[in-house]
């Protein structure tokens, strides 16, 4: 396995073309509004070589029997995917942001499925193709991006039929040794610090769409491949010097958009090909062990927990009832998410291929809840923080000889607690609700893995209605239909 420094180093052997606020960038990895991001990755190889985590983080190769990342692993069980649930949690508790392996780990366990599936079907060699490349991301410790999410254009229209055809990742030319394709995928978090872009489709399709029912892994500065670089809010004061104003001082996340600018693909790296049935097959499984990843916003939810709890002692309000009442809901929303990531792991089961899935109806419901209670979450952390969360002069101002004795001042809150330490309390409950991290926290809460409507049509799906119904009829006499 990797160590952090080892990540590091292999980032920096990549020739990646980023651009970002129009220019293009030399140094990703010492850039330092991508730094925090880079950070927050290496941190789940440096937790791995931890003793004390290795239950949770490192897990054994099913085709090697090697000690290998967890973050490479195909589950082999319910616990298995039990420990995938508290990784996430541990991960997110100590980066305070979205540490950007997840959706890796979840598009090569849903491609150990389907790429069986269609050779099962089909006669194809995927899963041969697939089994190699999973070899090669577990013996090299690899961090993978798993690109879905299409631009999409004219939502109304399926992607064959939309006035641009790359609003679509597709195939536009297929020869003997490989494929071109040519589209993009946006929202790709952690897309500049991988080494490997797991694409994916990310609708189910009909036969018309069938240049678009692609997949296929390609390296990250493959020919063709351009980043554009998403902004987020209050990014520039990773530039400014100094860090109380951050509020994180580590870690951070980001998104791009990745551009496929006719890019080769290898006949040996493609898992799909025209193979429309089995589009929607991957993305409902790939979204169900994303919706299950979201464990990792009750890490990032014990960080706030406790910022807010210590803001109120710095502000001597922690004895108030109804400050303690706050951080009791607090508690009880962050560990109400938790439950539904364990219950949709516990009650997993094992495929044909041999991996294990998540009950996809409780991780529908797990995600479901995570779109809606981080909000209240942050609201009340917000609500306990006070006013000068947002109305908080800079750090040039507290550190300025004209100035600076008036913030000391009147910045205050009790006495044996420095004025720096409360401002940088404030700071961090700033950018995990409303700055850089929020994007991790609270957007990706939203839409990641899907809109919540996403998970609402696979709610009904899922639930069997006539069997409620049923029940219901026999025990108020009611004769069944």
């Amino acid at each position: 396995m990797k160590t952090a420094v080892q990540y590091e180093e292999s980032l920096r052997k990549l020739d990646l073309t980023v651009y970002m606020f129009g220019e293009k960038l030399e140094n990703v990895v010492d850039n330092p509004i991508i730094r925090p991001s880079m950070n927050a990755v290496a941190k789940t190889y440096e937790m791995a070589a931890r003793p004390e985590f290795e239950d949770i983080m490192t897990a054994t190769s099913h085709l090697t029997g090697k000690k290998i990342n967890r973050f490479t692993h195909i589950h082999q069980g319910t616990g298995d995917l039990v420990k995938k649930t508290k990784m996430g949690r541990l991960m997110g508790a100590h980066t305070g942001c979205c540490f950007q392996r997840c959706v890796g780990i979840d598009a090569l366990n849903a491609l150990s499925m389907t790429t069986f599936e269609i050779d099962e079907v089909h006669g194809t060699e995927y899963n041969r193709r697939f089994l190699e490349f999973l070899r090669y991301v577990q013996d090299e410790d690899l961090m993978c991006d798993g690109a879905m999410t299409d631009p999409k254009g004219d939502r109304s229209l399926p992607p064959h039929q939309q006035e641009d055809p790359d609003m679509y990742l597709r195939v536009v030319e297929e020869r003997e040794d490989g494929i071109i394709v040519r589209g993009a995928k946006a929202h790709q978090t952690g897309a500049v610090n991988s080494h490997e872009i797991i694409v994916m489709p990310t609708i189910a399709m009909r036969e018309e769409d069938r240049d678009y029912a692609v997949s296929f892994a390609v390296p990250s500065d493959t020919s063709g491949i351009t980043y554009i670089m998403g902004r987020q809010s209050c990014d520039l004061r990773k530039t400014e010097g100094g860090n109380l104003d951050q509020g994180n001082l580590f870690y951070g996340g980001h998104e791009a958009l990745v551009v496929f600018d006719n890019v080769f693909v290898p006949r040996e790296r493609i898992f799909m090909l025209g193979e429309v049935a089995f589009a929607g097959h991957l993305v409902e499984r790939f979204a169900s062990y994303h919706r299950q990843s979201y464990a990792c916003k009750t890490g990032v939810g014990d960080v706030l927990i406790g910022a807010a709890q210590t803001i109120a002692e710095y502000n001597g309000a922690q004895n108030a009832s109804h400050i303690k009442d706050k951080i009791i809901e607090m508690n009880h929303l962050n560990e109400t998410m938790f439950c539904g990531s364990l219950a949709c792991a516990a009650e997993g089961h094992k495929e044909p291929s041999g991996t294990f899935l998540v009950n996809t109806l409780l991780a529908n419901v797990c995600k479901q809840n995570v779109t809606r209670l981080p909000y209240e979450i942050a609201r009340l952390a917000q609500d306990i923080a006070g006013g000068l969360m947002v109305t908080l002069p800079s750090e040039k101002d507290l550190k300025s000889p004209e100035v600076g004795k008036w913030m000391e001042k009147y910045f205050k809150g009790k006495a044996e607690i420095s004025t720096e330490d409360r401002l940088r309390i404030l700071r961090l409950i700033e950018n995990i609700t409303l700055g850089t991290a929020a994007v991790g926290y609270l957007t990706e809460s939203m839409h990641g893995a899907g809109s919540p409507q996403a998970q609402r049509i696979m709610i009904s799906r899922q639930v069997n209605l006539k069997e409620k119904q049923k029940l219901a009829k026999r025990l108020c006499g009611v004769n069944p239909e």
